[in-house]
Protein backbone atom coordinates (compact mmCIF):
# COMPACT_ATOMS: atom_id res chain seq x y z
CA UNK A 1 0.00 0.00 0.00
CA UNK A 2 1.35 3.47 -0.86
CA UNK A 3 2.27 5.79 1.92
CA UNK A 4 -0.02 8.56 2.36
CA UNK A 5 1.13 11.73 1.57
CA UNK A 6 0.20 15.22 2.31
CA UNK A 7 1.01 18.84 1.25
CA UNK A 8 1.26 21.95 4.74
CA UNK A 9 0.85 25.08 2.78
CA UNK A 10 1.58 27.88 5.73
CA UNK A 11 3.18 31.31 5.25
CA UNK A 12 4.78 31.59 8.42
CA UNK A 13 7.43 29.27 8.44
CA UNK A 14 7.64 28.68 12.51
CA UNK A 15 4.50 27.35 12.26
CA UNK A 16 4.55 25.35 9.56
CA UNK A 17 7.83 23.61 11.13
CA UNK A 18 6.18 23.30 14.40
CA UNK A 19 2.96 21.49 12.43
CA UNK A 20 5.54 19.31 10.20
CA UNK A 21 6.88 18.19 13.77
CA UNK A 22 3.66 17.19 15.42
CA UNK A 23 2.24 15.42 12.58
CA UNK A 24 5.75 13.43 12.95
CA UNK A 25 4.85 12.19 16.30
CA UNK A 26 1.29 11.84 15.56
CA UNK A 27 1.31 9.91 11.79
CA UNK A 28 4.87 8.69 11.59
CA UNK A 29 3.62 6.56 8.02
CA UNK A 30 2.73 10.41 6.79
CA UNK A 31 4.90 11.84 4.08
CA UNK A 32 4.75 14.96 3.70
CA UNK A 33 5.41 16.48 -0.15
CA UNK A 34 6.15 19.68 -0.08
CA UNK A 35 5.58 22.68 2.13
CA UNK A 36 4.10 25.95 0.66
CA UNK A 37 4.24 29.56 1.74
CA UNK A 38 1.44 31.00 0.00
CA UNK A 39 -1.91 30.15 -1.53
CA UNK A 40 -0.64 29.93 -5.74
CA UNK A 41 2.69 27.74 -4.99
CA UNK A 42 0.12 25.81 -3.01
CA UNK A 43 -2.00 25.24 -6.05
CA UNK A 44 0.94 24.36 -8.17
CA UNK A 45 2.23 21.74 -5.38
CA UNK A 46 -0.64 20.27 -5.10
CA UNK A 47 -1.56 20.01 -8.73
CA UNK A 48 1.50 18.66 -9.54
CA UNK A 49 2.13 16.30 -6.70
CA UNK A 50 -1.51 14.97 -6.15
CA UNK A 51 -1.18 14.40 -2.29
CA UNK A 52 -4.43 12.58 -0.42
CA UNK A 53 -4.27 15.34 2.33
CA UNK A 54 -4.03 19.00 2.02
CA UNK A 55 -3.54 21.28 5.26
CA UNK A 56 -4.49 24.64 4.36
CA UNK A 57 -3.57 28.08 6.16
CA UNK A 58 -7.14 29.95 5.38
CA UNK A 59 -5.89 33.22 5.33
CA UNK A 60 -2.38 33.23 2.79
CA UNK A 61 -0.88 35.91 0.26
CA UNK A 62 -1.84 35.02 -3.40
CA UNK A 63 -4.94 33.42 -2.25
CA UNK A 64 -6.85 32.22 0.62
CA UNK A 65 -7.13 28.44 1.78
CA UNK A 66 -10.44 28.07 0.56
CA UNK A 67 -9.78 29.85 -2.91
CA UNK A 68 -6.51 27.11 -3.38
CA UNK A 69 -9.35 24.45 -2.12
CA UNK A 70 -11.45 25.21 -4.96
CA UNK A 71 -9.34 25.81 -7.15
CA UNK A 72 -7.80 22.72 -6.78
CA UNK A 73 -10.75 21.31 -6.89
CA UNK A 74 -11.18 22.49 -10.37
CA UNK A 75 -8.39 21.21 -11.75
CA UNK A 76 -8.01 17.82 -10.52
CA UNK A 77 -8.03 14.59 -12.67
CA UNK A 78 -11.60 13.47 -12.80
CA UNK A 79 -10.02 9.84 -12.22
CA UNK A 80 -8.52 10.62 -9.21
CA UNK A 81 -10.48 10.79 -5.84
CA UNK A 82 -9.62 14.61 -4.95
CA UNK A 83 -7.81 15.18 -1.68
CA UNK A 84 -8.94 15.74 1.97
CA UNK A 85 -8.35 19.19 3.42
CA UNK A 86 -7.71 20.35 6.99
CA UNK A 87 -8.07 24.36 7.25
CA UNK A 88 -5.55 26.32 9.61
CA UNK A 89 -7.25 29.17 11.20
CA UNK A 90 -6.87 31.50 14.46
CA UNK A 91 -10.04 31.41 16.69
CA UNK A 92 -12.77 33.44 15.28
CA UNK A 93 -15.84 32.51 16.49
CA UNK A 94 -17.71 32.77 13.20
CA UNK A 95 -15.21 31.00 11.38
CA UNK A 96 -15.36 28.24 13.76
CA UNK A 97 -19.27 27.96 13.02
CA UNK A 98 -18.41 28.21 9.33
CA UNK A 99 -16.53 25.00 9.60
CA UNK A 100 -18.79 23.62 11.83
CA UNK A 101 -21.79 23.98 9.74
CA UNK A 102 -20.02 22.75 6.75
CA UNK A 103 -18.54 20.18 8.33
CA UNK A 104 -15.14 20.65 7.39
CA UNK A 105 -12.09 19.73 9.44
CA UNK A 106 -9.91 22.59 11.01
CA UNK A 107 -7.48 23.10 13.44
CA UNK A 108 -6.64 26.56 15.28
CA UNK A 109 -3.60 28.12 16.39
CA UNK A 110 -1.42 27.85 18.35
CA UNK A 111 -2.24 23.93 17.09
CA UNK A 112 -2.61 21.46 20.10
CA UNK A 113 -0.95 18.19 19.75
CA UNK A 114 -4.41 16.52 21.67
CA UNK A 115 -6.83 18.52 18.81
CA UNK A 116 -4.31 17.63 15.78
CA UNK A 117 -4.22 13.97 16.87
CA UNK A 118 -8.26 13.75 16.63
CA UNK A 119 -8.18 15.48 13.04
CA UNK A 120 -5.36 12.71 12.16
CA UNK A 121 -7.74 10.15 13.29
CA UNK A 122 -10.89 11.32 11.10
CA UNK A 123 -8.98 12.04 8.24
CA UNK A 124 -7.28 8.53 8.08
CA UNK A 125 -10.69 6.73 9.09
CA UNK A 126 -12.00 8.83 5.95
CA UNK A 127 -9.21 7.76 4.02
CA UNK A 128 -9.94 3.93 4.98
CA UNK A 129 -13.61 4.50 4.07
CA UNK A 130 -12.57 5.80 0.47
CA UNK A 131 -10.33 2.52 0.03
CA UNK A 132 -12.91 0.12 0.97
CA UNK A 133 -15.84 1.25 -0.99
CA UNK A 134 -16.81 3.68 -3.46
CA UNK A 135 -17.80 6.51 -1.60
CA UNK A 136 -18.89 10.12 -3.24
CA UNK A 137 -16.19 13.19 -2.68
CA UNK A 138 -18.47 15.28 -0.16
CA UNK A 139 -15.73 18.17 -0.24
CA UNK A 140 -17.45 20.20 -3.40
CA UNK A 141 -20.49 19.95 -1.07
CA UNK A 142 -18.62 21.03 2.36
CA UNK A 143 -16.62 24.38 0.26
CA UNK A 144 -20.36 25.41 -0.82
CA UNK A 145 -21.64 25.25 2.62
CA UNK A 146 -18.83 26.87 4.00
CA UNK A 147 -18.49 29.73 1.22
CA UNK A 148 -22.39 30.33 2.03
CA UNK A 149 -22.06 30.67 5.47
CA UNK A 150 -19.56 33.77 4.70
CA UNK A 151 -20.74 37.22 5.38
CA UNK A 152 -22.90 37.45 1.46
CA UNK A 153 -21.81 41.20 0.90
CA UNK A 154 -20.68 44.63 2.22
CA UNK A 155 -23.62 45.90 4.51
CA UNK A 156 -25.47 48.34 2.58
CA UNK A 157 -24.83 47.40 -1.18
CA UNK A 158 -28.11 46.99 -2.80
CA UNK A 159 -28.33 43.92 -5.43
CA UNK A 160 -27.62 44.56 -8.76
CA UNK A 161 -30.35 45.17 -11.51
CA UNK A 162 -28.20 46.23 -14.77
CA UNK A 163 -24.73 46.68 -15.64
CA UNK A 164 -22.40 48.96 -17.24
CA UNK A 165 -20.04 47.44 -19.83
CA UNK A 166 -17.78 49.39 -21.75
CA UNK A 167 -17.61 47.75 -25.71
CA UNK A 168 -14.64 50.03 -28.02
CA UNK A 169 -15.61 53.49 -27.52
CA UNK A 170 -19.46 52.70 -26.25
CA UNK A 171 -21.00 52.27 -22.67
CA UNK A 172 -23.84 49.89 -22.28
CA UNK A 173 -26.73 49.70 -19.58
CA UNK A 174 -27.41 45.79 -19.79
CA UNK A 175 -30.84 44.44 -17.42
CA UNK A 176 -29.36 41.41 -15.98
CA UNK A 177 -32.26 39.53 -17.37
CA UNK A 178 -30.58 40.41 -20.75
CA UNK A 179 -27.42 38.98 -19.78
CA UNK A 180 -26.59 34.70 -20.74
CA UNK A 181 -23.47 34.82 -18.95
CA UNK A 182 -20.57 36.59 -17.57
CA UNK A 183 -16.90 35.00 -18.21
CA UNK A 184 -13.87 36.40 -16.24
CA UNK A 185 -11.33 37.25 -18.75
CA UNK A 186 -7.65 38.49 -17.68
CA UNK A 187 -8.51 41.63 -15.78
CA UNK A 188 -12.28 42.00 -16.53
CA UNK A 189 -15.26 40.20 -16.69
CA UNK A 190 -16.50 39.67 -20.38
CA UNK A 191 -20.48 39.91 -20.80
CA UNK A 192 -22.77 37.51 -22.90
CA UNK A 193 -25.67 38.50 -24.49
CA UNK A 194 -27.70 37.46 -26.96
CA UNK A 195 -26.09 39.75 -29.37
CA UNK A 196 -22.89 38.66 -28.51
CA UNK A 197 -21.04 37.43 -31.70
CA UNK A 198 -17.88 36.82 -33.59
CA UNK A 199 -17.04 39.99 -34.68
CA UNK A 200 -18.79 42.01 -32.14
CA UNK A 201 -16.89 44.37 -29.77
CA UNK A 202 -16.80 42.19 -26.14
CA UNK A 203 -19.31 44.50 -23.34
CA UNK A 204 -16.57 44.23 -20.16
CA UNK A 205 -16.23 45.42 -16.98
CA UNK A 206 -13.55 45.48 -14.33
CA UNK A 207 -14.73 44.02 -11.51
CA UNK A 208 -14.55 40.57 -10.26
CA UNK A 209 -17.14 37.86 -10.25
CA UNK A 210 -16.34 37.12 -6.60
CA UNK A 211 -17.25 40.76 -6.08
CA UNK A 212 -19.80 40.37 -8.40
CA UNK A 213 -21.66 37.33 -7.47
CA UNK A 214 -23.12 38.52 -4.08
CA UNK A 215 -25.13 41.14 -5.57
CA UNK A 216 -26.86 38.94 -7.89
CA UNK A 217 -29.87 36.83 -7.72
CA UNK A 218 -28.34 32.78 -6.48
CA UNK A 219 -31.31 31.84 -7.66
CA UNK A 220 -30.84 32.80 -11.37
CA UNK A 221 -27.49 33.60 -11.85
CA UNK A 222 -25.30 30.26 -10.71
CA UNK A 223 -21.55 30.00 -10.43
CA UNK A 224 -20.49 26.94 -12.60
CA UNK A 225 -16.79 27.68 -12.99
CA UNK A 226 -14.22 30.14 -11.66
CA UNK A 227 -14.50 31.61 -15.03
CA UNK A 228 -18.24 31.65 -15.62
CA UNK A 229 -21.31 32.56 -13.89
CA UNK A 230 -24.58 31.39 -16.07
CA UNK A 231 -28.15 32.94 -16.30
CA UNK A 232 -29.96 29.53 -15.59
CA UNK A 233 -32.62 30.73 -17.83
CA UNK A 234 -30.41 30.42 -20.68
CA UNK A 235 -29.33 26.67 -20.24
CA UNK A 236 -30.85 24.46 -22.78
CA UNK A 237 -29.59 21.06 -21.33
CA UNK A 238 -26.57 19.30 -19.59
CA UNK A 239 -24.56 16.85 -20.84
CA UNK A 240 -22.00 14.01 -19.23
CA UNK A 241 -19.17 12.58 -21.40
CA UNK A 242 -15.63 10.92 -20.70
CA UNK A 243 -15.89 12.78 -16.93
CA UNK A 244 -16.90 15.98 -18.51
CA UNK A 245 -19.76 17.73 -17.56
CA UNK A 246 -21.05 20.51 -20.11
CA UNK A 247 -23.89 23.35 -20.28
CA UNK A 248 -25.61 23.65 -23.68
CA UNK A 249 -27.47 27.36 -24.02
CA UNK A 250 -29.81 28.68 -26.20
CA UNK A 251 -29.47 29.62 -29.41
CA UNK A 252 -26.22 29.65 -28.99
CA UNK A 253 -23.19 26.73 -30.22
CA UNK A 254 -20.87 27.14 -27.62
CA UNK A 255 -20.98 25.19 -24.47
CA UNK A 256 -19.41 25.87 -20.92
CA UNK A 257 -17.33 23.37 -18.57
CA UNK A 258 -18.91 22.66 -15.21
CA UNK A 259 -16.30 22.12 -12.33
CA UNK A 260 -16.28 19.49 -10.15
CA UNK A 261 -16.88 21.90 -7.81
CA UNK A 262 -20.40 22.76 -9.19
CA UNK A 263 -21.56 19.09 -10.61
CA UNK A 264 -23.80 18.46 -7.89
CA UNK A 265 -25.76 21.32 -9.11
CA UNK A 266 -27.36 19.69 -12.13
CA UNK A 267 -27.74 15.92 -10.38
CA UNK A 268 -31.10 14.94 -11.43
CA UNK A 269 -34.26 15.42 -8.35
Amino acid sequence: MNPVTALIAEDEPVLASALQRQLARLWPDLRITQVASDGLQACQAALSTRPDVLFLDIHMPGASGLEVAERVIEDWPADHPLPLIVFITAYDHHAVAAFEHAAIDYVLKPIRAERLAVTCLRVQQQLNARRQASVEDALPHQLMALRQAQPASPAGEEPLRVLQAAAGTNVYVIPLDDIIYLEAADKYVRIVTQDSHPGTADKLIRTPLKELLPRLDQSVFWQIHRSHVVNVRAIDRVSRQLNRTRVHLKNRTETLDVSRMYTHLFKAM
